[in-house]
């Protein structure tokens, strides 16, 4: 058998879409058919977003992304206020980012491995990638770490990413320079996790619950759609960007309704798109179109786009383009985090 370290040797490196100028690529896949052309609508359509100054975009992230390399591409998106909240599954922000964020690495592997030499040394496959199980089990200590530092009250998902991000900055901040939980406390750019304990994170709420078991920290789901939903009550048009599906596309889409229900009179999400490999016909949420989408009054029709291709390949030439058009340098940071410090929303 192999040792551990024979395993873990390659790193995963993030792609850096700012050393890519792919607008001329893209461009060209216009005149192209199938995914290609749809591809090049998807980027043009968010350059829209990112140049109309009053549209709020909420990116929405399922699957194992940022294992996979994709973490760089929503740190820059972050940092070059190309992205307004951020809504993600728990593996992805905590069992990922936060990971690397402490200091530890994904690791290139194969999908033809040995699965039960792998669980015998410890390392978790996903796909043909690695993750050092021993290493993971820090980042469960320290999730419950911070829990136990924390008021015990009930807090929405946005509230405890939030104190990952404070963890980091009182800890002499992040190992790694593209953090997304930081860049997003840094920026004021709220992550929603509406599955929070179904990760890292989940491990760390078992550990620190049953160790405070009359006085603990607790998840409210509601406050979690309550606050999405006011970044739609203080921001009337938004655009949303949705890699994968999951609870975060349908979470994000929902907030439409939502505000509605409070009698705001809300508009439909004018700009959507998704890439996903999600197939439509089994009626599963992942796959479903955006017209569909439509016909419960959460996305308009005018703008949007299915993109079905896997996210490694096509998320990089989306942002990319945005990145490279500049749309995005003449936009307001919306820095949304501060309208959950007021106890009246902005007019």
């Amino acid at each position: 058998m192999k040792e551990k370290r024979e395993y873990l040797n390659k790193v995963i490196e993030h792609i850096d879409i700012k050393k890519h100028n792919v607008v001329q690529f893209v461009d060209e896949m216009e005149k192209m058919a199938f995914q290609a052309r749809n591809l090049h609508r998807a980027s043009k359509i968010y350059e829209m977003m990112l140049k109309e100054k009053e549209c709020a975009v909420i990116l929405t992230l399922a699957g194992s992304l940022f294992s996979a390399g994709l973490k760089k591409v929503v740190h820059d998106m972050i940092m070059n206020n190309m992205v307004d909240a951020i809504v993600s599954t728990g593996a992805i922000i905590v069992d990922q980012d936060f990971f690397e964020a402490l200091g530890f690495k994904h690791y290139l592997g194969s999908q033809f491995s040995d699965d039960n030499e792998l669980r015998e040394l410890a390392i978790d496959r996903i796909y043909d990638t690695y993750i050092d199980e021993d290493e993971l089990r820090i980042c469960d200590d320290t999730t419950a770490k911070i829990l136990d530092s924390l008021e015990p009250r009930p807090y929405s998902s946005r509230e405890l990413i939030w104190e990952f991000g404070k963890y980091l900055e009182m800890n002499g901040g992040p190992k790694v320079d593209d953090s997304v939980i930081y860049a997003a406390y840094k920026k004021n750019v709220p992550i929603f996790v509406p599955a929070f304990s179904d990760c890292s994170a989940g491990f760390g709420f078992v550990m620190h619950q049953t160790k405070n078991p009359n006085a603990h920290v607790s998840l409210d789901a509601a406050k979690d759609f309550l606050e999405l939903t006011k970044i739609k009550l203080v921001n009337r048009e938004t655009g949303i960007f949705m890699i994968g599906g999951g609870v975060p596309k349908n979470f994000t889409q929902d907030i439409v309704v939502a505000a509605d229900l409070l009698d705001e009179n809300p508009t439909m999400h004018k700009y959507a798109i998704q890439i996903t490999v999600a197939d439509e016909r089994d009626g599963a949420l992942s796959g479903s179109t955006l017209k569909e989408a439509s016909s419960w009054g959460k996305v308009e029709t005018t703008y949007e786009q299915m993109v079905f291709a896997e996210a490694t390949i096509a998320m990089p030439l989306v942002v990319g383009y945005g990145y490279h058009s500049g749309a995005w340098k003449t936009r307001d940071e919306k820095q949304f985090n501060k309208i959950y410090t007021t106890e009246k929303l902005p007019v």
